[in-house]
């Protein structure tokens, strides 16, 4: 197997694991569990199987006092990018709440336009336009909203939490730091947040049964440990732009999970919208590609003169 095959079957492997969060969250919802405490058992999960991981590997695990501040915003960003995500869940089903989520690479190029006068090109604000006209579509049944506005932007706020933290990531001096180790501590404060969260508010929920636990470590070892490890694979083998690509695969596998096992309706209106909002995040991603080829089919069809 070349390593661009493994780095596509890497990417569709990452896509595939974080599409799966549905899959293992919404049965622990129907059991009465709430998001504070799932969330808080997920990531310590989590955090347990990636530093298992590490101490196998003999990883270090040190840092410095200096990087504890951003630890702290990175995890308040992860902190309310997977609990609006949940809360999208409960309130308007799992593939339109994916889709909508997944209009983070939007929401990246906004940030960096506006935070850090980074330029944008016309390719971009055309994705912006597209992505508008998705959510739109997703939210309007002909001229009547069937979804509430509040609960559309309050799940669009996963994607800009999710946005910020990877913005945070890129501008922050740890961004050269190993992979895992940056996944770990993240994890380590947001479980601790989700602790302080639970503890003060005192409804940390048992854990009900047997297949709660099942569903729990599922949750945290395959679209939490599993896919930020193939990522890593996938973007060493292929680069991030075409492993970004194949991340659209995530809303798909998540509406295929909630029509197919969870009976959520799915109509030519979804479809459109998902489509258009896939469109924009494909517009996004290959941004320089795009510019660089309508160059050179100008350059090739411009008239040429003696």
């Amino acid at each position: 197997m070349n390593t661009k095959v493994k780095g596509f079957f890497y990417g569709i492997i990452t896509s595939v694991t974080f599409g799966l969060i549905p899959l293992f969250t919404l049965p622990l919802m129907q059991k009465g569990m709430q998001s504070d405490s799932i969330l808080f058992y997920r990531f310590v999960a989590a955090t347990l199987a990636l530093g298992t991981m590490m101490l196998i590997k003999k990883e270090s695990f040190r840092i410095g006092v200096r990087d504890l501040p951003i630890f702290i915003i990175l995890s308040l960003f992860y902190t309310g990018s997977s609990l609006f995500l949940l809360y999208g869940y409960e309130v308007m089903g799992a593939g339109v709440a994916t889709t909508l989520h997944f209009t983070y690479p939007v929401f990246v190029t906004l940030l960096m336009l506006f935070l850090f006068q980074e330029k944008t090109s016309w390719v971009t604000w055309t994705a912006v336009a597209f992505a508008v006209g998705g959510v739109a579509k997703l939210s309007l049944q002909g001229t009547q909203l069937r979804i509430e506005p509040i609960h559309v932007i309050i799940v669009l706020l996963s994607a800009v939490g999710y946005a910020s933290y990877i913005v945070a990531v890129n501008k922050s001096h740890i961004r050269e730091m190993h992979s895992r180790k940056l996944a770990f501590y993240v994890f380590v404060f947001t479980a601790l947040m989700f602790g302080i969260k639970t503890g003060a508010s005192q409804n940390l929920q048992p854990i009900p049964d047997a297949w709660a636990v099942v569903n729990i470590l599922l949750l945290a070892v395959a679209p939490t440990v599993i896919s930020n490890i193939t990522l890593l694979l996938a973007v060493r083998y292929i680069g991030g732009t075409t492993t970004s690509v194949l991340g659209a695969l995530e809303p798909v596998t998540a509406v295929c999970i909630g029509a197919l096992i969870f009976g959520e309706e799915f109509t030519w209106s979804e479809a459109i919208g998902i489509a258009l909002i896939l469109i924009a995040v494909t517009i996004v991603i290959l941004n320089r590609n795009i510019q660089n080829n309508l160059s050179l089919l100008i350059k090739r069809i411009r008239p040429r003169h003696a």
